[in-house]
């Protein structure tokens, strides 16, 4: 017959029952290990895993339903058959009832025997193919929902979550990143924090570009896993990315040690395809969103998503109480600069002018390019008094710069602004940016220099 290399554990005090169970269950293919006394057998089983365990009733010491005990208690509990004398008949019933699979009568024909090892053995690795069974189809749904789910700042929590689950492990994150390196964290996970998640994808980040599937960081990285308090034995990384590279990951910070002995690695690298798949499909989805709503040549937002945040801005002020202020910009005489250097020259001061504005505005508030020389910062929670000390700053930074000096073409630059405040001036959005575009034309009588809505003239 085809060998069956279940373990089965022989627990019996008598040398002549443990001989003839060994001598039995091995001509039928089985591994087996024999013990004489419980205490033994529960040492044995906290070591060696084991399917079965053939235990005698009554023993010196720890009996049969002591052994029981012990097994049920282990993570991946044995099956166990109970032997008895026709005189502890009604302890072996009443050992079914906690929890034994089956009990055998001594004297006992060794077919039956072996009929009722095999039998259980039948019953235990047909539940386990149905817990893996269904195992697999709770993993196979949950993968295909993350790799249809088109929305990155939902994909990473839920891929990271899902990711934890399968290798049994609490700690984690999960970051996008630009350009191969600015890092932008996204998810965390247990102990790891918003600074500490940082750091740990500052330091993986180098290994990551070269790195592909769930694997553990390279040796380079080890150092500074154990400066961050880390383990790093226990840490593993999934790189994620296109055909353009690296644009984010995941990392799990506390997988058990022995990963690929305790979980099924096929249904592990399919989770990570399929994490893998969908945030390709995410990160297209957001390049085309970012086309849809950036200005090519500075990389700023355009007037189409500046309709789109201002209506949610205007719904959030309304719903919290809060203000907030539009500015409108416009170059002076910036068709000189065309004129004299050229249009590609003129791009290129264009350029220079989104960069400045973003070190003139915090994080969160949104630069925007209208087309031409024209620019607008939408500054949350804002009111009229910060904006202007917001737009002074910007007038006087355009004002102090010398452009195009890396050309060999060094030139000067003004600009004029005007800005505006809801709810104070304007309650609805038409009207908020029709009131910021007149008092920057207000200002463009005299040129370089910032009008709020107040200093609008009336007609």
């Amino acid at each position: 017959m085809i060998a069956d290399q279940s373990t089965i554990l022989v627990v019996d005090d008598e040398l002549f029952f443990r001989k003839l169970y060994r001598d039995l269950l091995f001509a039928e293919g089985y591994l087996v290990e024999v013990c004489e006394n419980g205490e033994e057998a529960i040492a044995r089983m906290q070591h060696l895993q084991v399917d079965l365990v053939l235990s005698d009733m009554v023993m010196p010491g720890k009996c049969g339903l002591e052994v029981l005990r012990a097994a049920q208690a282990l993570p991946n509990p044995p099956e166990v058959i109970l032997v008895t004398g026709y005189a502890s008949l009604e302890s072996a019933i009443h050992a079914l009832k906690n929890g034994a699979r089956d009990y055998l009568v001594k004297p006992f024909n060794p077919d039956e025997l072996k009929h009722l090892v095999k039998t259980c053995l039948d019953q235990r690795r047909l539940l386990g193919e149905n817990d893996h069974l269904k195992k697999q189809i709770r993993l196979f749904q949950s993968s295909q929902s993350l790799s249809s789910l088109i929305d990155l700042e939902r994909l990473l929590p839920q891929a990271l979550s899902a990711l934890l689950r399968e290798v049994g492990a609490t700690t984690g994150c999960g970051f996008k990143c630009r350009d191969g390196e600015t890092v932008v964290l996204s998810s965390t996970k247990g102990s790891v924090d918003r600074l500490l998640g940082q750091r740990l994808a500052d330091a993986l980040l180098p290994g990551m570009e070269v790195a592909s599937g769930f694997v553990q960081p390279e040796a380079g990285s080890r150092r500074q896993l154990q400066r961050l308090g880390l383990k790093p034995e226990r840490v593993w990384m999934l790189p994620l990315g296109d055909s353009e590279g690296l644009k984010g990951g995941l990392v799990v910070c506390d997988v058990p040690a022995g990963l690929p002995d305790k979980v099924a690695m096929a249904d592990l690298r399919y989770l990570c395809d399929q994490i893998g798949l969908g945030f390709e499909n995410a990160s297209r989805y957001q390049d085309a969103q970012e086309l849809m709503y950036t200005d090519d040549l500075t990389g700023l937002y355009n007037n189409r998503y500046m309709q789109v945040l201002m209506a949610q801005e205007i719904r959030r002020s309304q719903r919290y109480g809060l203000e907030f202020s539009l500015i409108f910009l416009d170059l002076d005489h910036f068709k000189l600069i065309n004129d004299s250097h050229g249009h590609l020259a003129g791009s290129a001061a264009l350029q220079e002018v989104g960069q400045l504005l973003q070190q003139c505005v915090r994080d969160v508030d949104t630069l925007f390019r209208f087309g031409g020389d024209e620019f607008g910062a939408l500054l949350v929670e804002t009111d009229s008094r910060t904006a202007r000390i917001v737009a002074e700053r910007i007038r006087r930074v355009i004002d102090g710069n010398i452009f195009l000096q890396e050309r060999g073409t060094p030139c000067r630059l003004t600009a004029t602004a005007g800005f505006a405040t809801f709810p104070s001036d304007a309650v609805d959005r038409e009207k908020l940016l029709d009131l910021a575009d007149r008092a920057m034309y207000v200002g463009k009588v005299e040129r370089n220099v910032i009008r709020g809505v107040d200093e609008i003239p009336e007609e």
